[in-house]
């Protein structure tokens, strides 16, 4: 099989044929584009054509090739932890603008956002939990993947750092309501860090109650949430004596992170 037969053959979008035959060659996209007669090795091929049937079964591409990029961080990622979305770069944002000298990120999955806080701001403390120890399995190899040190808590929420406090407090928890449609699509990914109760909003309840407890005066709690939960999540900001509950947008204008600060 050629180059050229592998990415006409294979009933996927052609750009992620593309990046499945680069990762099978070894080579890059544009060098896969740029000789389509050659011949695959018989390894290669079947690689490619492993890769491609996991694909058009529906398995993200992130978990085929065991990778994603956040925030021009390369991670590694499994079935075990949420695939990071360009979105929750946006909270990202919102804590750097902060400059807090301490941050804890609540449900860190892959590491993803406490790494890219502590990579652009590297003199912070930052403090990651998970109730996941297959999730902080991840987290902790891609802290020593890019040399980044994060410090990692096994534990539900707020329960790893009882007693301490921060300037910033940072989650990208559940938000999707139980039974929500929209869950079909995406089968591969852990449903305990996807759904949260029948409004879906039990985990955003959980942080909010308790995060005044663990912030620092004048520190931020801000908090990644669905489309059309904004009002809603602002509602238990203030319900928790939180103070300037505000929302802002992602790119599509959708708000999709609000916070407020002690």
């Amino acid at each position: 099989m050629t180059v050229q037969e592998a990415l006409g053959a294979n009933g996927i979008d052609a750009r992620e044929a593309r990046l499945l035959l680069a990762a099978a060659t070894g080579f890059s996209e544009a060098s896969v584009l740029a000789n389509p007669e050659r011949q695959l090795p018989l390894q290669v091929e079947r690689q490619y054509l492993e890769m491609t049937t996991r694909r058009a079964a529906g398995e993200p591409v992130a978990y085929i090739l065991g990778r994603k990029e956040f925030y021009s961080l390369e991670l590694s990622v499994t079935p075990a932890v949420l695939i990071p979305r360009p979105e929750t770069e946006l909270l990202v944002d919102l804590a750097l603008a902060r400059h807090p000298a301490s941050v804890l990120d609540l449900g860190t999955g892959s590491g993803a956002i406490a790494l890219a806080i502590k990579r652009h701001l590297p003199k912070a403390r930052v403090v990651a939990t998970d109730a996941s120890a297959a999730a902080l399995e991840v987290a902790r190899r891609n802290c020593v993947k890019l040399g980044i040190d994060v410090e990692l808590r096994h534990g539900p929420w707020f329960e790893p750092v009882a007693g301490e406090r921060f300037e910033g407090i940072v989650a990208n928890p559940p938000y999707v309501v139980v039974k929500d449609p929209h869950l079909d699509a995406l089968p591969f990914e852990p449903r305990f860090a996807l759904e949260a109760g029948v409004d879906g909003l039990d985990a955003i309840r959980a942080v909010v109650r308790e995060a005044r407890n663990h912030l620092l005066p004048g520190g931020w709690l801000l908090l990644e949430h669905g489309a059309g939960q904004h009002e809603a999540v602002r509602a238990l900001l203030e319900a928790a004596g939180l103070e300037t509950a505000e929302s802002w947008p992602d790119l599509a204008g959708i708000p999709r992170v609000s916070g407020a600060k002690r």
